[in-house]
């Protein structure tokens, strides 16, 4: 390899062009000097209608698929040029800040800028020595005028690195193919030392490949694991939607990055997945996996079952949908539901983890103001969003990941209960007929789906005014029982004021997060920043005199609590309260009896299928 890196983007667009290249576009990546984290770009557009009047558009994207707001990948990007074929400068005018005009061309225009690429995820890039890591929108510039022509790219690499990627592989090495620009910018492409397993899968007489190419510092060993749990993850979601997707050009491909320097994520596309964490697969095996199946039921859910909201996706704004709550949420719920149909999670593990989600719905305080599409219609401002203004997020807003799962569970248990059918007979007719069909739905589609699923139009009317359009929560107590499963809040011999983050660096206990709506701290007129000094009576400017004071409020009688609240001392009353927050704990931790029926009904629901 060589001692430094970097990396040269060549784009050809040809029309009335060589014959390997009729009507497409065409880009080369060179690998060397990125030891700065830079590569180079460079646009060759021949074949370009010469009319002095009109100026070639070259464009960044501002946001990426499977992310909702705006990035504005045109920061990173500077050193813009533009020759002609005899290398003479073109004039280049900055039309706005992620597009540039190119004139006084003669019939061929070579566009070129330096792009700075260091953050390994599902959304961003990064080009280093060890490897090159390529999410397109925030990689590849593009000409406006040519975005339904087939592209292709060649990746000029080091002899020893390999390239994964959804695009289309032809007969000339390290070089694939795209039907059009928007496949291409939902194609990442990883390129490095991978360690490669695949396996494959049948579905109506085809077969497909399914591959997972590893950049790790782990062993082969656990490669061979990895691999063999991502299988067993992979038949209990074709189980669940009742097969495979057909997927395009025979392959899925899941690109899994877990180095040290890497950037915790996961995101779909529609024939792969970028997975991306600093965890080892020696000590986050488990966790990684939560994020394999997550992002391979997207293969159904949002790749091919999608929202008339987000059709067509918008590369140039923010997207603004409706539907995350079940696009996201809905896809959450079936994470660690297959987590535990493929034998990877425990009863009890899988008790835990919904526990943490109906927990966060029951108790947040979001839900006074949102239910599950306005927090989906928030996503612009959530989904890796930047800003520098403080927010109230944390009172006003819960995720619809989390709303959408809890949901999901609710709507499984009470089908299981009430109606004799499952969550997964609902997404399997869903599939049948807005995923195999790729038509997109909206949300009277899915109401209209559950009426069918279930024969109770006023029953799925009623579900989606309550739990959906409005705010409501199911009561989960009755649901879990099905399973043998109590939901228990958590209310102790501790007293209780608020789940909140405390600093004692400093002799006193300063608040480092927003205090929750409804807590007994958030009534005594405490928030972020202020720094409390007495409770009932007592110095808390340790951890333990803290406790301490703490453990003196039990009873829930009212105490005295001092604060500094920008240099001004303040006192309140404050009164502790049970703790609100909920576990679900299975009947035989308690002693009660398992029945047959709930033996029956846990394998119906959570057995390997």
């Amino acid at each position: 390899m060589p001692a430094r890196l970097y990396c040269c983007v060549l784009l050809c667009c040809l029309i009335g062009a060589p014959a390997w290249a009729q009507d497409s576009i065409r880009y080369d990546v060179f690998m060397d000097n990125a030891a700065h984290r830079e590569a180079l770009v460079t646009i060759t557009i021949e074949g370009v209608p010469v009319d002095s009047s009109v100026a070639t558009a070259f464009r960044m994207s501002r946001t990426s698929p499977g992310r909702y707001a705006l990035h504005e990948f045109a920061k990173n990007v500077y050193d813009v040029q533009a020759v002609n074929e005899g290398g003479d400068p073109l004039p280049i005018e900055r039309a706005d800040a992620h597009e540039w005009h190119v004139s006084g061309h003669n019939g061929t225009i070579v566009f070129s800028y330096r792009l700075f690429a260091n953050r390994a995820d599902g959304t961003y890039s990064m080009v280093d020595r060890t490897m090159a890591h390529f999410n397109m929108p925030a990689s590849f510039a593009w000409a406006k005028d040519y975005q339904d022509l087939p592209i292709t790219i060649q990746f000029h690499k080091p002899d020893d690195w390999t390239v994964a990627t959804q695009l289309v592989p032809t007969d000339e090495a390290d070089t694939f193919t795209a039907p059009d620009l928007a496949y291409f910018l939902d194609s990442p492409t990883t390129i490095g030392p991978h360690t490669w397993r695949s396996f494959e899968v049948t579905e109506d007489g085809e077969t497909y490949e399914i591959r997972i190419a590893l950049l790790h510092q782990g062993t082969d060993a656990e490669a061979d694991e990895y691999a063999e749990k991502t299988q067993a993850i992979v038949e209990q979601a074709a189980a669940a939607f009742g097969g495979y997707p057909a997927f395009d050009h025979g392959t899925y491909t899941f690109m899994a990055t877990y180095l040290p320097y890497a950037s915790g994520d996961g995101m779909e596309h529609r024939n792969s997945t970028i997975l991306t964490s600093t965890r080892p697969l020696a000590t986050g095996m488990l966790r990684n996996l939560g994020t394999v199946a997550h992002e391979f039921i997207h293969a159904w859910n949002v790749e091919r079952i999608r929202p008339k909201s987000l059709e067509p996706f918008d590369f140039e704004a923010a997207n603004f949908t409706d539907a995350l709550w079940f696009a996201e949420g809905f896809t959450s719920y079936y994470d660690d539901l297959l987590l535990k149909r493929a034998e990877l999670l425990t009863l009890e593990e899988y008790a835990t983890g919904i526990a943490q989600g109906v927990d966060a719905v029951q108790n947040g305080s979001g839900r006074t103001y949102r239910g599950p599409i306005a927090m989906s219609q928030h996503a612009q401002f959530v989904d890796a969003a930047n800003w520098v203004d403080p927010t109230s997020f944390r009172n006003t807003f819960i995720s619809y990941y989390t709303y959408g799962a809890v949901i999901g569970l609710g709507l499984d248990l009470t089908l299981r209960m009430e109606h004799g059918t499952t969550l997964d007979a609902y997404m399997q007719a869903v599939w049948a007929k807005h995923g195999a069909t790729e038509e997109p739905y909206d949300m009277l589609d899915l109401q209209d789906i559950l009426a069918e699923v279930t024969g109770d139009a006023s029953f799925a009317s009623t579900f989606f005014r309550r739990y959906i359009r409005g705010n409501e929560l199911l009561d989960f107590g009755p649901l879990l029982a099905q399973a043998g499963m109590l939901l228990v809040q958590n209310s102790s011999q501790n007293a209780w004021i608020g789940d909140v983050s405390l600093d004692f660096s400093q002799n006193s206990a300063r608040v480092v997060t927003q205090t929750r709506a409804g807590t007994p701290l958030y009534a005594a007129g405490v928030d972020l920043d202020d720094e409390i000094m007495m409770l009932n009576g007592q110095p808390v400017g340790k951890q333990d005199a803290w406790n301490a004071a703490l453990f003196t409020l039990r009873g829930g009688a009212p105490a005295e609590i001092v604060f500094s609240h920008r240099g001004e001392i303040m006192g309140s009353s404050i009164s502790a309260q049970p703790d609100p927050t909920y576990s679900i704990v299975l009947y035989e931790t308690f002693g009660l009896p398992v029945t047959p029926e709930i033996e029956a009904f846990r394998e119906a629901w959570l057995g390997r299928k």
